[in-house]
């Protein structure tokens, strides 16, 4: 795991955005939210919600899953490397009689 856990933010804006045209604002007014809420997503900031899963889904044509699916991804990866190390040892690892 050399190498930084990918935002999903940085998905939308250039896997999505950027390749389509699509300004942050545009998509704002598409999926009905402020476009705060995507500056955030886009800036690392602000998770993808399911609220924000199912909107992304239905405008891109994609799953929802695949939103959540990314943003858990890197909530695991962001977690592997910053508190598990801390926390790893503390866990008592349930043992069958």
């Amino acid at each position: 795991e050399g190498y930084d856990p990918i935002p999903p933010g940085e998905v939308l804006l250039e896997e999505f955005l950027e390749p389509l045209g699509i300004s942050q604002n545009q998509l704002a007014r598409d999926l009905d939210v402020p476009v705060s809420r995507i500056a955030a997503i886009i800036k690392g900031e602000r998770a993808i919600t399911a609220d924000t899963a199912l909107r992304l889904g239905a405008f891109f044509g994609t799953s929802p899953e695949l939103w959540l699916r990314l943003q858990s991804t890197y909530d695991l990866r962001v977690a592997q490397r910053t508190i598990w190390p801390k926390i790893k040892a503390r866990v008592r690892p349930h043992t069958a009689a």
